[in-house]
């Protein structure tokens, strides 16, 4: 099956603070009536709507809009004036029409537009609709471009911008690779061969050296007249080529199919990791992660928590609220944890683990705390009432030169201490003492 980018990030800029805004310029009452509510509907935009050259310099005056769409003739612009207007006011324009022939290719190349869309009445506003979601979903792709030529750079980084993917730029293989160590968000590198302190090619081979092509996509370019350059390049790790001077239009789509492909691989690599009814980390994954924090200095805490009396909820209720139980619990913990980078994962059943990163015992006692209060005080939907559970959580703080697997038993026995001290509490190093002389006491009386 396959999974478009404009599907699996869809989540990731529909949340961001900002809508969107998109300026929709077309004449057609009708069709801008669809194109409005699909839009809004799908991508979660806020649209604009214009039927004329004048009602759209009207509108744009003093307001910031990430994506046009226009068609090229307008009742009072049927010269394509409308592209001057967009262009002049630096807004990324999509194009449909009817016809797209050599002298509409050549005014629209004039005016940088991010993509044309040839108008067929059966399929229009679904390939409006997912072009829009495509060009949304690369803001979340980060874009290096090497070149020691500033103008060959300027023009490639100018429309990578207006596809609306974040960019990055270096002068040098050596400034690629100091980026590239420093900025984790990059995952497609755009390199050319002819540069001073190294070539594109050994700059490839350098980034394979620590980055796999499932982690950096890297598509190299060159005016070279030596067509075995480009088998190089892709024997050395780049995963695509193309020659200059390139059709802009090759370009993108050789960059979206790079860009489709690293989608298709988080997509896979997030089934593998993540538990698939909550979306926390899964079990193999998480002791992943320990194995790999082993390798360095702990510098954090460990906690394993259960839900209280489980069994009953899904034997009273049915499983389908029991499902509904560890969905609201995760959701709870994995919103407490992304806040602070730690790592929430569920065991199995009603069991959790969380990684929390730079917590000593007394801030991960805290944050523990916190979060079973949070939990004791959530409602539950189960079926037309709501039902509240408790938690028990057990915390240990992580110590040098101790396996991981020393402290996930130290913290099951504090998970086991506090379920047999009457449940919906923490127990740590903290609580221990605690505990004991309680228990003296109990056994006194």
């Amino acid at each position: 099956m396959t999974v478009g980018r404009e599907n699996l990030l869809a989540t990731e800029w529909m949340d961001q603070p900002e809508r969107n805004a998109i300026l929709l310029v077309e004449d057609s009452l009708a069709l801008s009536a669809l194109l409005t509510a699909r839009l809004e509907d799908e991508t979660g935009a806020l649209v604009t709507r214009c039927a004329s050259l004048a009602e759209a310099r009207a509108t744009i005056a003093g307001k910031s809009f990430t994506l046009a769409l226009t068609g090229l003739n307008l009742p009072d612009a049927p010269d394509g004036e409308i592209l001057d207007l967009l262009f002049e006011a630096d807004i990324p324009t999509v194009v449909f029409t009817a016809t797209f022939d050599a002298a509409a290719r050549s005014r629209c190349a004039g005016k940088k537009i991010v993509d044309y869309i040839v108008k067929d009445s059966g399929r229009t506003v679904d390939t409006v609709i997912h072009t829009v979601r495509r060009i949304l979903a690369n803001g979340a792709f980060k874009i290096l471009v090497v070149d020691d030529a500033r103008s060959a750079r300027s023009g490639l980084t100018d429309m990578l911008r207006r596809q609306n993917f974040q960019v990055a730029e270096a002068w040098s293989g050596r400034q690629a690779l100091d980026l590239l160590e420093k900025d984790d968000a990059i995952e497609l590198v755009i390199t050319d061969y002819h540069m001073p302190d190294m070539d594109g090619y050994e700059l490839t081979k350098r980034i394979r050296a620590t980055h796999g092509s499932e982690r950096i996509r890297i598509i190299g370019v060159s005016s070279s007249t030596d067509r075995l350059l480009s088998a190089s390049f892709l024997k050395a790790g780049a995963t695509d080529f193309i020659y200059r001077p390139f059709v802009p239009e090759e370009l993108k789509c050789r960059i979206d199919n790079n860009i489709e492909t690293l989608i298709q691989l988080k997509h896979l690599r997030r089934l593998a990791e993540r538990d698939y009814l909550t979306g926390l980390a899964n079990r193999r994954h998480f002791f992943a992660r320990m194995r790999e924090l082993e390798k360095a200095p702990f510098n954090g805490s460990i906690a394993l928590l259960d839900i209280d009396h489980f069994k009953q909820v899904n034997d009273t209720f049915g499983h389908d609220t029991g499902d509904g139980v560890l969905k609201a619990i995760s959701a709870i913990m994995a919103r407490q944890c992304d806040r602070a980078k730690h790592v929430a994962a569920r065991l199995g059943g009603e069991e959790f683990a969380i990684y929390l990163h730079h917590l000593d015992a007394f801030q991960a006692h805290s944050f523990c705390e916190q979060l079973r209060r949070e939990i004791e005080e959530t409602e539950i939907p189960a079926g037309n009432r709501s039902i509240t559970v408790t938690v028990s959580i057990g915390v240990v703080e992580m110590e040098d030169g101790e396996p991981f697997g020393n402290h996930l038993n130290a913290a099951d026995q504090l998970l086991y201490l506090a379920k047999s001290n009457g449940r919906n509490r923490v127990f740590s190093s903290l609580t221990i003492p605690e505990a004991m002389q309680s228990q003296r006491a109990s056994a006194a009386g």
